[in-house]
């Protein structure tokens, strides 16, 4: 039997070419056993577990771990931004974590998960935009001293714009609350999308933010890969799909209230608003920007480190 179990797997196993001794094959238990009874080897899936365990055959799943890329400067922007996150820390300043969460179709969509109800959910069997009321676009921050969420929502565009007007909304609701003495705020964020660290219009934006709420706001992009490093990936994201696992998005309101029942039993607590902007994509900086900015970049990697100075400051 296990001649014509080794034979049979053979034929059916692939390898990686750049790891020797690791082998997977695409065959179920069910498919080994009955290809043995054919080759007159008769074998119970239990059997056939049995020799697959014996031979260092295991069900795994594919896992991503491997970087895309590693940037020469990764480990330095790492240490540097732990030096920063402690710094504001023990001088009692806000240190926030900011992203753009995945969008999703608001209407009648189905979406993944499991739900208890008492009828059957039935959801439209294609997901066309067209056939719904358009995106959420979920922008988050993440409150690392007081392990706080605030998510706010719109149905326009992931610009720079409405990501400077979610952190002014969250320092108006909430930091200036909890930190009446602030007047300097560290964001940590990735460095693509609506916060790239190489647009002149977030930066056009980030020096608004800063006269419209006079604070220093300093910048610390994570490296090129290394977006999940951000706290808010692994500290909010995952728990707010958490609680909206299939849910169906048939509103704004709708998601807004799933997106507030996460919760953690380390006490996160998630706070969601619906910021109603119509933001515009394709936007240019100002002419004059680059000559009247009051950004200020780092002489230490300054690509991924700088401050938006309020011109009052």
């Amino acid at each position: 039997m296990e001649s014509n179990f080794l034979k049979l797997l053979g034929e059916f196993t692939a390898g990686d070419p750049m790891r020797e001794g690791v082998l997977w094959t695409n065959l179920s238990r069910r498919e080994i056993s009955r290809r043995l009874a054919e080759m007159g080897s008769p074998a119970s899936r239990h059997t056939v577990r049995k020799l697959l365990k014996k031979h260092g055959l295991g069900q795994r799943k594919a896992r991503k771990k491997k970087s895309l890329g590693n940037h020469p400067d990764r480990d330095a922007q790492f240490q540097n931004i732990a030096k920063l996150k402690a710094a504001y820390q023990n001088a009692g300043d806000p240190v926030i974590s900011m992203d753009t969460k995945k969008k999703e179709l608001i209407g009648n969509f189905a979406r993944e998960g499991h739900t208890y109800t008492q009828t059957q959910v039935d959801t439209l069997d294609h997901d066309f935009p067209s056939a719904g009321e358009g995106k959420v676009i979920p922008h988050g921050l993440y409150d690392l001293a007081r392990n706080e969420g605030y998510v706010h929502l719109n149905t326009s565009h992931d610009t720079s714009e409405f990501c400077c007007d979610s952190v002014a909304h969250g320092w108006q609701q909430h930091g200036c609350t909890h930190y009446p003495n602030a007047r300097r705020l560290l964001l940590l964020c990735d460095g693509g999308g609506s916060n790239a660290s190489n647009r002149h219009v977030f930066k056009e934006a980030l020096q608004k933010l800063a006269d419209r709420l006079g604070l220093d706001i300093r910048i610390a992009h994570y490296p090129p890969y290394c977006s999940k490093h951000n706290p808010i990936e692994h500290r909010l994201f995952p728990h707010i799909t958490r609680a909206c696992r299939g849910v169906v998005f048939h509103s704004l309101t709708i998601a807004k209230q799933f997106m507030e029942k996460a919760k953690t039993n380390t006490g996160l607590n998630v706070t969601v608003d619906i910021l109603t902007g119509v933001y515009a994509t394709g936007k240019k900086c100002a002419t004059d920007f680059l000559k009247t900015m009051t950004i200020a970049f780092d002489d230490y990697l300054p690509r991924w480190n700088y401050r938006a100075i309020p011109k009052d400051y």
